[in-house]
This record gives structure tokens, C-alpha cells and sequence, in this order.
């Protein structure tokens, strides 16, 4: 010990007083902070932010901590957040829309059921990741809420026809304005003769624009950010399948979201159906 202060140039009397000094408010405080960032980021399987920490221990611990606090303290911890890739490029397709683009990229919507976006998105597994698998999901743009999806080992018509009979069966009154990507599955017969069966207005992006279906980009980055972080790989369909329906889960009922309060999709959806003017 005398060495180690020496080196440092602390005298030994210094050293004792300050062993022996009663902790401040913000020490005890921080001492707090850190217990709870070490047991949600382990809970979580270390894929909170800063401002996710920040949000969930605030809301699931009662307390009122800031960004910054949080921030500096997973600093000290060597905690930090994942950090998502971004998209190298679009899908290329063939300019055979059926449908403008009619959600000129207005994201917001004032109620539930009043504009969906879908897509479909490619997963890999295996022992060299040879084997693939597909999601296709619809996604609510007014609370972010997962209206209805299908997973299958074929990106075939088959997937997106059962994706959308899932969501009208959860969602019977619904006739929202609904959005794709205008792959093939989109601008076949009868895929567009069950949207108007049902009364719905397709709207159908741009060839290499990305950005028109922004929120479902954005949804597909968080599920692969946070499904594969550090370089998490999936050996059979079983379990990759099983990590899908996971993940949606938690995103729906438990992922709290600063844009509604943070609160989770589920929550802001059952408020707002259950209040005939929502915000």
C-alpha cells in the first residue's frame, strides 16, 4: 500500500481520512445509479442506450435520473449501447408500381388503423449462416404497433397474402391507407383485390427510395441491431423463429418509446382505443 501512494503522491494520512469519509448525497446517488445500469443492462442482454437505460429505470424504479447522469456513469462502467449499422443500399425492383405514392412520406397518423406500412425482411441462420428465413409484418404508423406478421422460409406471395388476412382479422373495421414497397407480391392481382375488398388505398414507394418507407426501415434496424448484437448467430430455424417471435413481443408490450411518453406501442394503442378522440 505504501508503494501504491507513493507512486501516486498521496500521503498516508490523507489516504485514511479519506477511507473514513462519510459519502455525499450525489456519491450514495451515483453508488444507486450504477447498481441499477449493472442490472438492467445485464436483464436486457446489454441493449440499452444511454437514453433506454435512462427511461427504463426511471419508469420501472420510480427515480429521476437524466440522460447525462446515466450517460457518465455507463461511461465509468465501460457500458455502452450498440451502435446500429446503416443500410448500405435499397432493394432494386422494376418500376411496375400499381399505386402513387400516397403517403408522401407524412409518417404521423392521428389515430389507430389510419395508415399501415409493411415490408419484408431476410434472416439468416445456420452453422455458416447458409439458410434463410422471412419475416413480412405490417406495421401501425400512429403507435408503431405490429398489426399482424408471418414468418416463413419462402418470400412468396403466400407470405405477404397471410400477413395481411392476419392484420384484417385482428383489425375487422380497419381501412387504413396502406403502404409498400411495390415488390411483386404488392402489385399482384389479387393482393390489390384484397385491399380494395377491404377498402383500403394502397400507396407504393419510389424505385431506390428507401426513405418513403422510413418507419419500417427503421423497425427492421432496431429488430437486427438488437436480435444480433455482438455477433449473435442462430444454428436452426427453431431458433431463430423463436427469437422473431421474442423480439416482437417485447417490442409490442415491454420496449418503451420516447416519441409516446415512454410508454410501449401496446400502451399507447390501448389508450387510444379506448378514448374516442385520441391525441
Amino acid at each position: 500500500m505504501s508503494k501504491m501512494l507513493d507512486v501516486l503522491e498521496v500521503k498516508k494520512a490523507n489516504y485514511y481520512k479519506w477511507l473514513k469519509h462519510e459519502k455525499s448525497k450525489s456519491d450514495l446517488e451515483n453508488e444507486e445509479l450504477a447498481e441499477y445500469i449493472k442490472k438492467y443492462d445485464e436483464k436486457f442482454n446489454h441493449t440499452l442506450g444511454y437514453r433506454m437505460m435512462t427511461d427504463r429505470i426511471n419508469r420501472d424504479e420510480n427515480k429521476h435520473y437524466n440522460d447525462k447522469q446515466v450517460y457518465k456513469i455507463m461511461h465509468i462502467l465501460g457500458i455502452r449501447s450498440i451502435v446500429r449499422p446503416k443500410r448500405k443500399s435499397c432493394t432494386v425492383r422494376k418500376n411496375n408500381n400499381t399505386a402513387k405514392n400516397n403517403l408522401k412520406r407524412e409518417f404521423n397518423a392521428s389515430k389507430p388503423n389510419e395508415k399501415w406500412v409493411t415490408d419484408v425482411t431476410e434472416f439468416k441462420y445456420g452453422k455458416h449462416n447458409e439458410k434463410k428465413l422471412y419475416l413480412s409484418l405490417i406495421l401501425d404508423l400512429y403507435d408503431r404497433f405490429p398489426i399482424g406478421y408471418e414468418i416463413s422460409e419462402h418470400n412468396d406471395n403466400t407470405l405477404v397474402f397471410n400477413t395481411l388476412k392476419k392484420a384484417m382479422e385482428a383489425n375487422p373495421q380497419a381501412q387504413p391507407l396502406f403502404y409498400n414497397d411495390g415488390g411483386y407480391q404488392d402489385t399482384s392481382p389479387t393482393f390489390i383485390q384484397m385491399l380494395k375488398e377491404n377498402n383500403m388505398k394502397q400507396s407504393m414507394s419510389r424505385v431506390y427510395c428507401c426513405i418513403d418507407n422510413g418507419p419500417m426501415e427503421g423497425f427492421w434496424g432496431i429488430l437486427k441491431c438488437e436480435m444480433y448484437h455482438y455477433g449473435k448467430k442462430y444454428e436452426t430455424k427453431e431458433e431463430l423463429e423463436e427469437a422473431i417471435i421474442k423480439w416482437i413481443s417485447y417490442y409490442t408490450y415491454k420496449r418503451y418509446q420516447r416519441r409516446f411518453g415512454v410508454k410501449t406501442p401496446n400502451e399507447v394503442r390501448t389508450e387510444a382505443l379506448n378514448n374516442e378522440s385520441p391525441n
